[in-house]
């Protein structure tokens, strides 16, 4: 699958070509056993990597996030081999029911997005259907009691181990006003007086360690807001505001307001039978936060910049490619709807996913894309058969590298791709999401023993319908929708059901 170059623009101001990477299996998390069901709940529904890479955060259907913390450090960085372990998890959103609309909100996440942290502490978003939660995790020191000190009775006196508040062993009579009815009581050198055998009960706490402690809370949330199921959240780099976005609106949001947001972006028509196209994802640009881009099931991109106007309906760029003549047919719109976009780390280019396609796009330049991944041409002459069992519906999510250098996305049979993106770039990468990724290859005497960094390249055409690589059926039950690309380096974590699988290059 060969990236075309349709325009011009350097990516990522690539001087040469780079060497194709070689992607090397690193970690499992959740690894399912042969032939073990998978529970619903437990299905990954989004992963994300914070700002700089060293934590990563997975939602699932079950409403649970799971928070991994990276533990391989600078000073092991020539291994170049990235490590994660569980660091905590939490029961983000429980499933609910709307009787106004007798609807059920499901609590699966849709979205995790990390804010800024603080003091140590680490801030992230989470949504479902209907409701944003702002979430802080602490790690706190408790002091651990490992024992109560018994004092020694016949010492205690002695060796003055007693505190001063003992009592006497005969016990004062106290007047109202607090005083003594006997004034030689009542000597400052010798208020109280301890009882000759001393005190055999009173035991001393032994403070011996510190113990770690992981605190969850949820700060603020964010509800009653959107009609129809929130698609997107998306942070700004003012650190103060995020969006969300259902169907028909974006609304913008301050992190410490959670009860009044702003409405920037509305689609939706007086009279829905004129409704022609839906947002299907938005995010703000990472650089400058007046501006941000959503998409729509029409297949087009649209930049709006906040400083125009209260409401953006009219947006400042339109990113769409003009179809074909003749080659208009019943699922047309359907496969041109975007399911996710990404901007590149520098806001100069961004990356959308339909569902035959990669496309990548330079926000200077509203011709057309830049360049174009075919992933799923292969499937072509198999669209009513992908019609009829819905799986062409399925939004695939998409990610670029943070050198700008690649982009990857997923596919069917766990399949996931990672494309060059320069321009003449010929590198396209089929791995699979296991602990060998090459193990679909057809095997021979002479490659039984290949290891896991060889490189499967794909040409355009090289397919045959409804077949990967190698020659082997799609299996469209096991679908790859989630995957995120490290910030800093070259590694990936990609879903596989309830299984997060890491690769590293």
């Amino acid at each position: 699958m060969n990236g075309g170059d349709s325009g011009g623009g350097q990516i990522a101001g690539a001087a040469m070509d780079p060497p194709p990477l070689e992607w090397k299996f690193s970690q499992v998390f959740g690894e399912r056993a042969a032939g073990e069901e998978v529970q619903e709940v437990d299905i990954i529904s989004a992963i994300e990597f914070d700002k700089n890479g060293s934590h990563l955060a997975t939602g699932d259907r079950g409403g649970r996030v799971v928070v991994f913390e990276r533990t391989d450090t600078k000073d092991h960085a020539t291994s170049r081999h990235p490590e994660f372990r569980y660091k905590t998890e939490f029961q983000s959103h429980e499933p609910e029911f709307d009787y106004l609309k007798s609807l059920e909100i499901e609590e699966k996440i849709n979205k995790i997005r990390w804010c800024q942290s603080a003091n140590s502490a680490l801030f992230l978003l989470s949504s479902n259907d209907k409701t944003i939660k702002f979430w802080k995790v602490q790690e706190k020191k408790v002091k651990k009691i490992t024992e109560m000190n018994v004092v020694d009775p016949s010492k205690s006196v002695e060796n003055g181990s007693i505190a001063s508040s003992s009592a006497s062993s005969c016990p004062k009579p106290y007047l109202a006003n607090g005083g003594y009815p006997d004034r030689s009581y009542n000597s400052s050198s010798n208020d109280f007086s301890f009882p000759s055998g001393g005190i055999s009960l009173l035991h001393l706490p032994v403070v011996t360690n510190h113990e770690c402690s992981l605190i969850t809370r949820c700060r603020r949330v964010y509800a009653h807001a959107h009609d129809y199921h929130i698609n997107s959240i998306s942070n700004n780099s003012d650190g103060e505001t995020f969006i969300s976005a259902d169907d028909l609106r974006i609304n913008l949001w301050n992190l410490e307001i959670s009860n009044q947001s702003f409405n920037i972006v509305d689609l939706k028509p007086q009279n829905m039978e004129d409704l022609t196209e839906v947002i299907t994802s938005a995010e703000f640009h990472p650089k400058h936060c007046n501006m941000l881009a959503y998409s729509s099931s029409k297949g087009s991109v649209r930049l709006i910049d906040m400083r125009q106007s209260a409401l953006c309906d009219n947006h400042a760029k339109l990113f769409e490619e003009p179809e074909a003549p003749g080659s208009r047919s019943f699922f047309t719109e359907i496969i041109a709807s975007i399911s996710d976009i990404k901007f590149a780390k520098d806001g100069r280019y961004i990356l959308s996913r339909d569902y035959m396609t990669l496309k990548l796009w330079d926000i200077n330049m509203d011709s057309g894309p830049v360049a174009t991944f075919q992933v799923h041409e292969n499937l072509r002459p198999k669209l009513c058969d992908l019609y009829a069992s819905d799986s062409i519906f399925d939004k695939f999510e998409c990610c670029l590298s943070g050198d700008g250098q690649r982009v990857a996305t997923g596919s069917y049979s766990n399949l996931f791709r990672v494309f060059g993106c320069w321009p003449g770039s010929t590198e396209a990468t089929i791995l699979e999401a296991s602990k060998n990724p090459m193990r679909r290859q057809v095997q021979t005497p002479s490659s039984s023993s290949r290891s896991l960094n060889t490189i499967t390249r794909v040409r355009q055409g090289s397919e045959s319908p409804g077949a990967d690589s190698n020659g082997n059926s799609f299996d469209f039950t096991t679908k790859l929708l989630h995957l995120a690309w490290h910030p800093m380096e070259n590694s990936i974590a990609c879903a596989a059901a309830n299984s997060l699988y890491m690769y590293y290059a």
